[in-house]
């Protein structure tokens, strides 16, 4: 539609991925966006194995082994999260799909529900969202769990 913010979302995969996942992707990170009032987005997802994403978390983060989504503020003068009170995000989520099989399996529900929360928690994370403690953590997960429910895709979180 005319009026919708412009947004634009690339999709890399190391592996191949079905196309609903992308679809779904794509969906929930436009919605994450739009509920947030973002005026303009560049955001690139990177679909990878627990090597890569594990080597990224050690660089960047200092945390040993993998993770299920690392988010990267690449606007100017920006570190790893975003500021809070901007309307525009340029940013990169790492999304490891193996972290995610191993969850959804354990979990009992589709991979791609899982990526999708991975997706959902990294845009939030661009947008300025903590979950350092338990309490913010616990405020996060019911906003995830409240867009991805909004898209049809159900609670994920505490699904």
């Amino acid at each position: 539609m005319e009026d919708e913010p412009p947004y634009d979302i690339v999709i890399a995969s190391e592996t191949d991925i079905p196309s609903d996942m992308q679809t779904t992707l794509r969906a929930v990170v436009e919605a994450t966006l739009r509920q947030h009032h973002v005026v303009s987005a560049n955001i690139s997802l990177a679909l990878v194995q627990d090597s890569k994403i594990a080597s990224l978390n050690q660089t960047y983060l200092n945390h040993e082994g993998p993770t299920d989504v690392i988010s990267f503020d690449l606007r100017d003068g920006m570190g790893e999260v975003g500021d809070p009170n901007s309307k525009m995000i340029d940013g990169e989520l790492v999304i490891s799909v193996e972290t995610a099989s191993r969850e959804a399996t354990r979990r009992g529900h589709d991979v791609v529900k899982e990526v999708a929360l991975y997706a959902v928690h990294g845009v939030l994370h661009l947008l300025g969202f903590d979950d350092s403690t338990e309490e913010l953590a616990f405020a996060m997960h019911s906003l995830e769990d409240e867009i991805l429910s909004s898209l049809g895709v159900g609670p994920v979180f505490r699904g």
